[in-house]
This record gives C-alpha cells, structure tokens and sequence, in this order.
C-alpha cells in the first residue's frame, strides 16, 4: 500500500524537535514533517474563513484560542497531503508522542489491513475505554469501537477516502478537532480504537501543550462545568445517532 507519516511540528517548539527526530527514526514508514500552523501568526481575516462559531449542535461552549485553531489547520493539512500524495494511507503523528519501536510494527501492520474499510484509527495514549465493541482481533490486538470517541490526536492512520471526507466538512469548523471527530453523525466517520500500547504521551517533557492557557480559579471551575455538561451531551448523541454514510 502507498502511505507515509506525516508529523506536525511547530517551528518554534524548539524543545520538541528531539522528539520529532525520535519519531522519524521510529516510523515504519516514510515520514515528513508538517510544519504546524502557528494560530498566533494568524490573520483576524484568515481565522475568519475558517473559524464560525455555533455552527452545529450541540454548541461547543468555549470560543476556541488561536492554537487550537492552527492545530486544526494542521490536522487538515496532513489530511491534504494523504490525498494529494496520492496515498493510501497515512500516519499522522503530533510531535509530543513516542514511538514504542517493539510494537508500531506489528501493530501498523494488523491496522492496515482494515484501514480501508474503517476510515480512521487511532492509536491512543491512554487506557482504552471499557465496553468497547471489537470491531477485529489478531495476535493479542484488538481493533474497538467506543460508544464515545477518545479525544487526543497523537497518533492515527487515515484512509485517502477517510481524508478526502474530513477535509470537505472541515472547510469551515466551530470546535477543536478532536472533539468534531467524536461527532461521528456529522462526519460520516466513526473512528476505532487499536488496543496496543503504541504511543506515549511526552507532552510536559516535550516542554507541555503548546495549547495551554492561563485561567483564574473561578474560570477554570466554570470551564469545567460547561465542559462536563457539554461532554454529558456528546455522549448521549454518541449512543443514539448511526454515523452517517
């Protein structure tokens, strides 16, 4: 199969760049680094295009920040790129991750093989959800379907025909990526789960999220609260809603 992974770094996370090094000589692939959108580098008219908040329901709670939605933008042009490289597949990987170079192999290989009929799969960083449908199971591997998609982007393969979906109902967007892809009835996308430890989260070691923001007490209680309320929502329109074909 043609494929290739593709790794988002931002030029000036200066601390990650050991990682991304890492990640290259741990892929078990071709790799290219994508050069991350820097949403602080943003035109008010360039977040404009892209950027419309409320646009579908349920309403995302928070007004996104300028990094999450370059990350947005970054996520779409590793999309782009697995459709006009003219691949099968790609592996797409932010740069605060760690390869576990015992399992990657095996594991891309047992995912590969139903990369292009599942469109999308993540390998986490954390536990897996419990109760989660196996979907495929192979040598101790296991391919699960969650009730409610996991947020975090780590690390995931993408189908050509999985890309091509996510960058036409992206082209405008109201909610960080990882959270419009749990919405799996908008998309047309429901993305599985690989039940192996294949990635690790270095994020505070890689110099922490480059997302971060600075809150008071009170703000950052009120943002949980409508973040818990939000994801309450999420999950009952996860059990109820097919994904769309």
């Amino acid at each position: 199969m043609r494929k290739k992974a593709f790794i988002i770094h931002l030029t000036r996370a200066e601390a990650r760049r050991p990682f991304v090094d890492r990640l290259i000589d741990a892929c078990p692939m071709d790799a290219a680094v994508v050069e991350g959108v820097d949403g602080a580098a943003l035109k008010p008219e360039d977040i404009e295009a892209v950027y419309s908040p409320g646009l579908r329901q349920p309403h995302y709670p928070f007004a996104l920040r300028e990094a999450e939605i370059g990350c947005f933008l970054s996520h779409r042009a590793c999309w782009r790129r697995i459709v006009e490289d003219g691949l099968d597949y790609g592996l797409v990987l932010e740069d605060d991750a760690t390869i576990d170079a015992s399992n990657i192999g095996p594991a891309v290989a047992f995912a590969e093989r139903h990369i292009a009929e599942l469109g999308y799969i993540q390998l986490p960083v954390r536990k897996t959800p419990a109760n989660a449908l196996v979907r495929y199971e192979s040598e101790g591997m296991k391919l699960l379907a969650p009730q409610v998609v996991p947020l975090r982007l780590s690390g995931q393969l993408i189908s050509v025909e999985a890309a091509k979906r996510l960058l036409y109902v992206t082209e405008v967007f109201d909610r960080p990526v990882d959270t419009l892809l749990q919405m799996h009835w908008f998309t047309g996308i429901r993305p599985v789960i690989l039940d192996l430890p294949v990635l690790q989260d270095n994020s505070q070691a890689a110099g922490g999220s480059t997302i971060g923001s600075g809150k008071s007490p009170w703000e950052r209680l009120d943002r949980e609260v409508r973040r818990f309320i939000y994801r309450r929502k999420i999950a009952r329109l996860s059990r109820r809603k097919p994904a769309s074909s």
